[in-house]
């Protein structure tokens, strides 16, 4: 019976582990451990922000994981050892035969100065409930929504969320005392494509809502309420909205396995330079976006090379970079972004939408995840 360790219970996690619990039952004795207690899909932090619903509505508890060879431990990892394969936790220590980190990226508030003291975000869900109550006391000025890094997670987001406000101080009979203006360090929201950048770019237009390409904020003036540009200049803000910059947790910095801030990896299989260490989702180096779905589909990926392994074989299909993203666009309606970033010469991405039927289709994703994830 092989020990797999899966680090991080998300999108890569979850599946991993629900994949491993029907392909390889019988072969595998899984341990995933996440230092929280609960899972939330990263879209329903809207839902919190602009929708009403509480932190308790989204969470889905790890408790009610019921799949067969499959343990969930709440804990934290307090240290990795790739080449031993083995991982402290502040409860216990684990040797795995296999070890899959999918601890996701994190948030490097401080990286930013000023931004803990004068901003707000809505990546995590404490953040979008405390943006939520920010709003509520919000009714003229200017909004600067600043992404801080790149990459980071769920490319569309920054731009749900300029759209949203704006349905936000609409229902509220005061978008014509709000600016709202979004800026960020790359040349379009969606770099590897001109057609669905121009789609995004043409919904902020119509609803008067403007993007600044290729200026990255370093430093929000709290004092006087302005975004820091590196090229000098700066912009006013009253309510600055960060997306904050992602790193890789520093129990994973410090085990040696990220190089330049990522961990690399086998674009085929998802293997580190450790043998039977993989790493999946949005903490690896690969040239895509950081995407639960992405995340997801690389889960299958790793489970499918682990269950060939254990028989003798090889893995068959190699890991794509495919998968779609949902895009709210206000008034009810979702876009669907339908990418793939490793099966062609090139990236590619096409933009299906908006329509409220890609909205329900939204809810149904969540719905089948749930199922399959928590179910028994």
């Amino acid at each position: 019976m092989a020990k797999v360790v899966i680090l991080g219970a998300g999108f890569a996690g979850l599946e991993l582990a629900s994949r491993l619990s029907e392909s390889a039952a019988g072969e595998v004795d899984v341990t995933l451990i996440d230092q929280n207690e609960s899972f939330s899909f990263g879209f329903s932090k809207l839902d919190v922000l602009f929708g009403g619903k509480t932190a308790a509505d989204i969470q889905l508890r790890y408790e009610d994981i019921s799949k067969e060879g499959v343990r969930f431990r709440q804990e934290q990892v307090t240290s990795i050892d790739p080449e031993q394969r083995r991982v402290t936790t502040d409860s216990a220590t684990y040797d795995a035969d296999i070890l899959v980190i999918a601890m996701g990226a994190g948030y490097d508030y401080a990286a930013t100065p000023g931004f803990r003291e004068g901003g707000v975000e809505y990546y995590s869900v404490a953040g979008a409930e405390h943006m939520r109550d920010v709003l509520r006391d919000f009714d003229s000025g200017k909004i600067l929504i600043g992404i801080l890094g790149h990459p980071y997670k769920c490319p569309p987001a920054p731009f749900e969320g300029a759209l949203l406000l704006h349905d936000h101080f609409a229902e509220r009979g005061l978008r014509d005392k709000v600016e709202i203006r979004t800026i960020g360090p790359m040349a379009a929201p969606v770099p590897i494509t001109k057609e669905v950048s121009q789609n995004i770019l043409d919904a902020l237009a119509e609803r008067d809502i403007e993007y600044v390409p290729n200026q990255r904020i370093v430093e929000i003036d709290t004092r006087n309420q302005l975004a820091r540009l590196e090229s000098g200049g700066s912009v006013p803000y009253d309510l600055f909205v960060g997306i904050p910059v992602h790193r890789v947790p520093q129990v994973v910095e410090d085990s040696g396995l990220a190089v330049n801030g990522w961990v690399p990896v086998e674009k085929a299989n998802l293997e580190t330079r450790f043998p039977n260490v993989y790493a999946v989702g949005d903490i690896t180096a690969l040239p895509m976006a950081k995407a639960g779905v992405f995340a997801e589909a690389g889960a299958r990926v790793v489970a499918d090379d682990i269950a060939a392994r254990l028989r003798g074989g090889t893995l068959e299909k190699p890991y794509e970079g495919a998968g779609t993203c949902y895009l709210e666009f206000g008034d009810g309606k979702v876009g669907m972004v339908e990418a793939n970033f490793f099966s062609g010469p090139s990236p590619t991405a096409r933009l299906v939408g908006p329509s409220r039927e890609l909205a329900a289709d939204k809810v149904a994703f969540a719905e089948t995840r749930r199922e399959r994830w928590f179910g028994s």
